[in-house]
């Protein structure tokens, strides 16, 4: 006799929102480990009045999720570069600057792109360990390039504060000079 099996109820897919950095703990963690990327777990959690287990499961789920990486930074007042420089880029017409970005985004040494409204296209920053760096990506990149019709280059003199610490991609990157 064949007695009909009750079908298991499904699973509830419940969607935790425990790895979103929108999640408020979560941001409390990552700004305190901003300040402080060593800070020990048991110290964020006294001070936000959590368990420790909390704060590791909380800091282990954001990276698992890829949405948190802890890296060493150092400080960009401790050094200058040989050449930080802005620089102004107007794009030749018929080219996007879409184009001119993804290309220029290739390149180790630019730090920043950013596309703008006004008398140019594009704002880019490029950090060089010397100053034949600089000149050698003008040359390669910008100046004689088809798809750039007016460049405006503004060397960095003196840096009083740079709020965004990472100018640099930290990973291995090939020169591009």
């Amino acid at each position: 006799m064949n007695i009909p099996q009750k079908p298991e109820p499904e699973k509830s897919t419940r969607q935790r929102s425990t790895h979103s950095v929108e999640d408020r703990l979560n941001s409390e963690i990552v700004q305190m480990l901003e300040i402080d990327g060593r800070m020990p777990f048991s110290e964020i959690a006294q001070k936000l009045n959590v368990s420790e287990g909390t704060v590791r499961n909380r800091v282990n789920g954001m990276k698992d999720a890829g949405l948190l990486r802890i890296v060493a930074i150092a400080d960009p007042s401790a050094s200058e570069y040989k050449a930080d420089a802005m620089i102004c880029l107007k794009v030749a017409p018929g080219v996007t600057p879409f184009s001119v970005a993804e290309r220029l985004g290739k390149v180790s040494s630019v730090v920043y792109v950013l596309w703008v409204t006004g008398r140019f296209d594009l704002l880019v920053e490029l950090v060089c360990d010397e100053r034949d760096d600089l000149v050698s990506f003008l040359e390669t990149h910008v100046h004689g390039v088809k798809d750039i019709a007016d460049a405006e280059v503004m060397l960095g003199l003196k840096n009083f504060k740079n709020q965004f610490l990472l100018k640099r991609n930290w990973e291995e990157a090939p020169k591009e000079f």
